[in-house]
């Protein structure tokens, strides 16, 4: 069967690029879910962070008991809004919505964002609530996200319409989570991490969109070159299959399963009325279909971004520089239990490495090529040079341990140009904190990522080769 992943696409366009968005429930009370949806479109969120702003496309608040909310003018209906509506936020209770979309269908709204918690996952009674709106919703052919979710935010559009903390930078990473509470989270991370996001999507309940129209959406978006998932459980594992096997081909896709366990199994049920299913099976789709597992959270993040900004690893076969022993020792563990490569320079990389008077004479003449604990940037831009222009290496993980001597940022800056120069895939371990704070700026400034912890970088290197292998399969 195959799939139409660009009609997908522009069936749910409109969510990420609306005319107009309307707020069914909006509050003029402060810490009500109506008021914070309002002021998100209007600002950009609730809390301030650099260059944020709010939605320029039409905002209209609906209440039928309010005449003005923050200084916008209110509706008692949809239907009354002056402009047109693309997508509606509801923040009614249950028992009102299917009544409120009824009124969507008929303004021609396009997509229902349903914040609203207590349908599918609360009992018979929510599912009943829940079937009640998807039939009205089926009728006007209006496409639904959640219910019990926190909203959709996208950055590159100034979109915020969700009840989360605030707009995230704009970024090549798409995430879409079942969990609103994991989102909010992440995006107060990803705030001090500068971690941009093209979209980010809460979905809660799936009660019509699920991962694989998201999926299909991020392959055709133009900002995004890499998607992130958090999955507790999916509606059709074949349609899954079918979609991400096709995305996959085109962009990488990362997920966190959660409901590994028998306890987990059951919470997620209770979380918001997934079936989870086998973790085993999940993990046996997620291969066949080239999405790449990851085991926590900070492998999620970190693999998505270096998938989206480093280029394909076409092997295995990993260079680690190092100017510290011990650390090199590590790597390499860390790199062979995951099935990479390490092969030793030739000797001919060794005699031109030697004749450039730049390593010291006690360096390894191996790989690890350790360049000892007084390198500096010139030291690693001779050896980054060889191991990069040599055909016996695919990738790199440049590892750098603070000395007295260390110039952080004069060694970020020869990673950088020997990476942008060859462009192989290129990781760094610049372990450090304050004093190595520039450098490790300077690096993601410029793409390159970098981690403390020299295990998550051989494991993100790994992804980098799976992923690899897959498109040159695929």
């Amino acid at each position: 069967m195959s799939v139409d992943l660009k009609a997908l696409h522009d069936e749910i366009d409109p969510f990420f690029y609306p005319r107009g968005v309307a707020v069914i429930g909006a509050s003029r009370k402060d810490k009500k879910v109506g008021h914070t949806v309002l002021k998100s479109l209007i600002d950009g969120g609730e809390f301030p962070r650099p260059g944020l702003r709010g939605f320029d496309g039409g905002i209209y608040p609906v209440n039928p008991g309010e005449k003005e909310i923050l200084g916008l003018a209110c509706y008692p209906s949809v239907l009354d809004a002056p402009g047109p509506v693309d997508v509606a936020v509801f923040c009614v209770p249950g028992p009102a919505v299917a009544g409120a979309m009824k009124e969507c269908g008929r303004k021609g709204v396009k997509g229902a964002v349903i914040l609203t918690a207590g349908f599918g996952e609360a009992g018979e009674s929510g599912k009943k609530l829940q079937e009640e709106f998807m039939v009205v919703a089926r009728e006007y052919g209006i496409r639904v996200i959640g219910p019990n979710c926190l909203g959709s935010l996208y950055p590159p559009g100034n979109l915020n319409a969700s009840f989360g903390i605030t707009l995230p930078f704009s970024g090549p990473v798409a995430l879409f989570s079942q969990s609103g509470a994991l989102v909010d989270c992440i995006i107060d991370w990803s705030i001090d991490e500068k971690y941009g996001f093209s979209a980010v999507v809460s979905y809660g309940n799936k009660a019509d969109l699920d991962v694989p129209d998201f999926l299909a959406w991020a392959a055709h978006n133009d900002y995004t070159r890499a998607i992130a998932l958090y999955i507790e459980g999916v509606s059709d594992g074949r349609r899954f299959l079918e979609v991400a096997s096709e995305v996959s081909k085109i962009k990488p896709i990362v997920a966190l399963k959660a409901g590994r366990s028998a306890k987990g199994t059951k919470a997620v049920s209770s979380h918001t009325g997934s079936l989870s299913g086998s973790y085993a099976v999940y993990r046996g789709v997620f291969s066949q279909a080239g999405v790449i597992l990851a085991d926590n959270l900070t492998e999620l993040l970190s693999i998505s971004r270096a998938l989206a900004h480093q280029p394909l690893m076409k092997g295995r076969r990993v260079a680690i520089v190092t100017n510290g022993g011990a650390c090199g020792v590590m790597c390499t563990d860390y790199c062979q239990e995951v099935g990479l490569e390490l092969p030793d320079p030739s000797p001919e990389c060794i005699k031109r490495l030697d004749g450039t008077g730049l390593l010291h004479p006690a360096w390894s003449r191996g790989n690890p090529f350790d360049i000892v604990g007084d390198a500096g940037p010139d030291r690693y831009r001779a050896v980054l040079e060889e191991v990069m222009s040599s055909d016996r290496y695919d990738g790199v993980i440049v590892i750098q341990t603070l000395q007295a001597v260390t110039d952080n940022l004069g060694d970020a800056r020869a990673v950088v140009e020997t990476a942008r120069k060859y462009a192989k895939p290129t990781l760094a371990a610049f372990m450090g904190g304050m004093i190595s704070a520039e450098g490790i700026q300077y690096l993601a400034d410029h793409d390159i990522p970098n981690f403390f912890d020299v295990k998550a970088a051989a494991y993100t290197m790994k992804a980098l080769a799976d992923y690899g292998e897959y498109r040159l399969r695929a």
